[in-house]
């Protein structure tokens, strides 16, 4: 599948502009055709399980107001001709044709591609100038949208706003986006998008964890698998001297008990795989109302029925001894390597069935039984 670069590949990309520097491509994806509408969005926003957001305002007012879904279909006939965006994330959960065009992001590796989130913009809609944490590809779908973006700029947000907007903002560089042409940005570039016309953003973002969200998420990890890990101890202590000091001592042995499970390779591998099968994980699958028995999973897929993964299953890999530790939201299984790679191919993997033995049987059974994939009898 050729990605949306125009004349980069993908290599090229990574090396001169991934994480380095903004990238405008024009026609990004030729002829850009958008499988869903303004109303296709407002009717998915309306729906409980859908994460959604109705931004209205200017920056010139300063003057924004943020609603959450689920909404009320009478919201959107009551809004004005102006200044309003509708936002929906993971947009490809919901409609299932849209993974063939998360599927052209695959040179970014699976782990750090998050969601495709749309925004319907009216005329004068925008967000405001702000920064992202992570890395962002802007495809325009629908009308025109004007960004602004700025690489040097002053921090500091707009006070009493339930947005995270600057202050100020003097953008060093602007185009006019029309459908199929995409800009990416990589992380702490201001930028300001304004529609020019109703029309609609498709913004494909990526996952990237802080230090906040693997700390604390390493600390919650400990105390479910391994009783909280082990204590801090002070077998030489002397008579304390000075009531409340911690010591320079206590304070490099406070660390050290830290640093022991970070740097535990086996230990903190295991967390890191489990942490990023689950982060920012929107909805837990929910297993059928009947379970499956292996004979009769095999049967299925030698008569040609197809796997079809769960939009909200993640999964990731990680190879030890010529193996596979495959994690899946947070569930460890081995099994050898095809068959993790096979997995992680796609929506709706290819199995090959001369390879299946009991083992990888038994993991396709407990996938399917857990929710986390089902059988498709169509091909």
């Amino acid at each position: 599948m050729v990605a949306p670069l125009g004349d980069l590949s993908p290599a090229q990309f990574l090396a001169q502009y991934w994480q380095k520097k903004p990238c405008l491509i024009r026609q990004a994806i030729p002829d850009f055709e958008p499988l869903l509408n303004g109303d296709d969005l407002a009717g998915l926003a309306c729906e409980e399980m859908a994460e959604s957001r109705l931004i209205s305002g200017s920056f010139a007012a300063a003057d924004w107001q943020v609603q959450h879904g689920p909404f009320d279909e009478a919201v959107f006939s009551s809004l004005g001709e102006e200044n309003w965006t509708l936002l929906v994330q993971d947009v490809e959960k919901h409609y299932a044709p849209l993974q063939a065009l998360m599927a052209q992001f695959r040179f970014i590796p699976n782990w750090r591609l998050d969601d495709l989130m749309i925004s319907y913009a009216a005329s004068g809609g925008s967000v405001g100038p702000h920064t992202d944490q992570y890395d962002v590809f802007l495809l325009q779908a629908e009308g025109t949208r004007r960004w602004q973006i700025a690489e040097t700029y002053n921090p500091e947000l707009l006070p009493d706003c339930a947005l995270n907007v600057l202050r100020r903002f003097t953008p060093e560089q602007e185009w006019l986006l029309e459908p199929g042409d995409m800009l990416y940005l990589p992380p702490n570039v201001a930028h300001h998008g304004v529609a020019l016309e109703p029309g609609m953003t498709w913004s494909i973002g990526s996952r990237a964890p802080s230090a906040a969200d693997l700390l604390q998420g390493l600390g919650e990890w400990l105390a479910f698998t391994d009783n909280e890990g082990s204590r801090y101890r002070d077998p030489h202590l002397e008579p304390a001297t000075r009531p409340g000091e911690i010591t320079s001592d206590a304070l490099q042995g406070l660390r050290e008990l830290m640093l022991t499970h970070i740097n535990d390779k086996n230990s903190s591998d295991a967390f890191l795989t489990t942490f990023m099968s689950r982060f920012r994980l929107a909805h837990e699958p929910v297993p059928p109302p009947a379970s499956m028995q292996p004979e009769a999973v095999l049967q299925a897929l030698q008569e040609g029925q197809t796997l079809l993964r769960n939009p909200w299953t993640r999964l990731v890999w990680t190879e030890a001894d010529g193996r596979a530790r495959l994690l899946v939201a947070g569930q460890a299984r081995e099994c050898e390597i095809w068959l993790a790679t096979a997995l992680c191919t796609g929506q709706q993997p290819e199995i090959n069935t001369s390879r299946v033995d009991s083992e990888a049987l038994a993991t396709l059974t407990r996938l399917i039984n857990s929710g986390h994939f089902l059988l498709n009898p169509f091909k």
